[in-house]
């Protein structure tokens, strides 16, 4: 293995006319000083006849750049042991952005890739995964493969190797579509890094629409500011001091129902719970199960009074559960006649925020009406 000397910055390769418009395939070789790589851990090399980077830390951006559809190909080489090895696309700033990543020690298994997007520098694997946002591929170690990702508009596919079709088709980018910067991230050897604009991007792939959400699905929440986990720990009612000075914002829920919390509060160490709450207006006092997701943490209380608190953290259940945000939990609910208060305090460690529920039977006129709170927000 040797280090390389500074060679040529990024070089302009002409490609053939592609949907109306000349096609540039822009190579950045990682000696280019349009990477900056920050305070991340690197080496500049040669490995396997290519030169590169071998990225130890941190991730590395290529400055001065605006990528919204084409396509982006590298070379990666994965390291032993448990490796997360990226790509950023369509960069707002560090904690805004589209993210591509291998998890190669999950070489085979369904979520040897995955599709996640970064708002307000919160990870969501737990709220996107399975079909759509991951999938399995088989990686080898310690030599290149070839990744290729073509992304248009809301959509995105990934190639590996010498794949006639793509390993992972992502048919929902969640990110707002508009043009941002390139970078690389996770611990690995990259090398031929390139990305080439596109006004149309060729999508192989027929995405299927997504069923509605069953009726009975909550479809929007109104969420406060964030506060410590702290505060409710003895909690087993809401009291005055709970509620004060929240402020509060209305999310409303993708097709599916979830709530990406990171959408709204920002989170921190110390303050890294929210309130999500509805108004349950029942026609008659009656009991009501409802399904309830959430990651990682959750407090339920109705009326004020506490009726369940949850873990689904990772690995809360066992060594296996990666704490994905599924159906898991169930709580019934006493309602009274009239309006009644759903609070639920949701508590994030890391892999995402969020939240969804469902009373699972549908709801007849004349039984139970759903209404967003009506709460003025401040």
């Amino acid at each position: 293995m040797k280090t390389f000397h500074p060679i040529l910055a990024a070089a302009i390769v002409a490609l053939p006319f592609f949907s109306g418009r000349l096609a540039a395939q822009t190579v950045v070789p990682f000696t280019s000083d349009q990477w900056q790589f920050g305070k991340a851990e690197y080496t500049l090399e040669d490995f396997g006849g290519k030169p590169g980077v071998l990225l130890k830390k941190g991730a590395a951006f290529l400055k001065d750049v605006s990528f919204r559809n084409g396509i982006i190909e590298f070379d990666v080489a994965f390291p032993p042991g448990r490796a997360f090895v990226g790509v950023y696309f369509r960069v707002q700033d560090e904690e805004n952005l589209e993210n591509f990543y291998m998890r190669s020690h999950q070489s085979g298994n369904p979520d040897a890739m995955q599709y996640m997007p970064m708002f307000k520098d919160r990870e969501s694997w737990q709220l996107y995964h399975g079909e759509g946002y991951s999938a399995a591929v088989t990686y080898a170690k310690d030599q290149w493969q070839h990744v290729k990702l073509v992304v248009q508009e809301k959509q995105m596919e990934v190639y590996v190797g010498d794949m006639g079709k793509p390993a992972l088709f992502v048919t929902d980018l969640k990110r707002p579509v508009q043009a941002g910067g390139l970078g690389i991230a996770g611990a690995g050897r990259y090398a031929n890094f390139s990305y080439t604009p596109l006004d149309q991007a060729t999508i192989v792939g027929v995405a299927q629409p997504l069923p509605p959400a069953p009726a009975g699905t909550i479809m929007a929440w109104q969420v406060s500011d964030a506060f410590s986990e702290k505060s409710l720990e003895d909690a087993v009612a809401l009291a005055p001091a709970h509620k004060k000075d929240r402020q509060w914002q209305i999310l409303a829920a993708e097709p599916t129902g979830l709530v990406n919390l990171a959408l709204g509060p920002r989170w921190s160490e110390k303050d890294n719970t929210t309130f999500a709450r509805v108004v349950i207006v029942s026609d008659k006092a009656q009991t009501k199960r409802l399904r309830l997701g959430f990651s990682d943490r959750a407090r339920v209380y109705l009326n004020d009074q506490a009726l369940y608190a949850g873990h689904d953290e990772f690995q809360s259940r066992d060594y296996r559960f990666l704490g994905t945000l599924g159906y898991w939990d169930e709580v019934y609910l006493p309602l009274r006649k009239g309006r009644n208060e759903l609070w639920v305090a949701v508590s994030e460690e890391f892999g995402g925020w969020g939240i969804r529920a469902a009373f699972p039977i549908p709801l007849t006129t004349g039984d139970l009406r759903l209404t967003i709170d009506h709460f003025a927000l401040t």
